[in-house]
């Protein structure tokens, strides 16, 4: 079960969404852009924006502010993600890129390579790729790993796990690069931490491919994704109530998260 102070400060991040959400909705009578364009275009989906009467004007005036709440709650996924963890975003950029060997990024290329080539030559397996990509030699000279930033960074004595997080469907190709960069990450922090235990993991919020709110399949959602299964095996991703309770140490987490959502929702209600 989450604290009070997780409550309340899941509540704030929530509210201040809903707030500014408020003052930001389209008036229906707002007519505040000339879309030739767009009319035009539209003209082709009249039968199916029938039943909808509403106008081009109005209509993007709607679909820009969907996307401005999108964009909040994407930012809110990351706020909920600390306050559950106790972790924090972490840059590894710039005077703060990290060091790996050379044996070390020449075996994580290697290991690219042959889950790109997509065939049996090499699946993803995330204790095999560790036990290559963890060993090197002392005196072996050092590269720069590439830069990264960490959405959710936590270490402790015994491990540092890192978290990143999707609040959207990737595009093609990401997978590849989330997969290098995940490896050339854990690569420079067992370097640097050889006696901790070293996780990363992508994590997902929600599963789109679910008609459950809080329930997920994982390899229906891999099928989902875009070429996310030629790189990622199963236990690096994190999906839906998984993720919430793998960040809380609690179960039914996502649920605690809608009744909060839910209580605050008519909070501002009665304002």
């Amino acid at each position: 079960m989450l604290s009070d102070e997780q409550k309340n400060r899941i509540s704030e991040v929530i509210k201040k969404i809903l707030l500014s959400s408020l003052r930001k909705f389209p008036k229906v009578d707002q007519q505040n852009r000339n879309a030739p364009f767009h009319d035009i275009i539209l003209k082709t989906f009249e039968k199916e924006l029938q039943h909808v009467n509403i106008s081009t004007p109005y209509l993007l005036a709607i679909s820009s502010w969907l996307h401005g709440l999108s964009t909040s709650m994407g930012s809110s996924y990351e706020s909920l993600v600390h306050i559950l963890s106790g972790g924090y975003k972490r840059k590894f950029t710039a005077a703060f890129t990290l060091k790996v060997k050379v044996s070390q990024a020449s075996t994580i290329e290697n290991i690219i390579r042959e889950l790109k080539a997509g065939n049996k030559v090499r699946l993803p397996n995330t204790s095999v790729e560790n036990r290559l990509i963890f060993k090197f030699k002392s005196n072996e000279k050092e590269i720069n790993a590439l830069e990264f930033t960490v959405d959710n960074y936590i270490e402790t004595k015994k491990y540092i796990e890192g978290i990143e997080l999707k609040s959207v469907r990737p595009n093609s190709g990401e997978g590849r690069g989330e997969k290098q960069k995940i490896l050339y990450a854990k690569a420079a922090f067992k370097k640097l931490h050889p006696t901790k235990e070293i996780k990363y993991y992508v994590g997902f919020p929600f599963d789109p491919t679910s008609n459950d709110a809080v329930s997920f399949n994982k390899e229906r959602f891999f099928n989902y994704l875009i070429e996310f299964k030629k790189f990622f095996s199963p236990e690096e991703v994190l999906i839906a109530s998984e993720l919430w309770d793998h960040l809380s140490g609690h179960s039914h987490t996502m649920d605690e998260i809608f009744e909060i959502i839910t209580k605050t929702i008519e909070k501002v209600n009665r304002r």
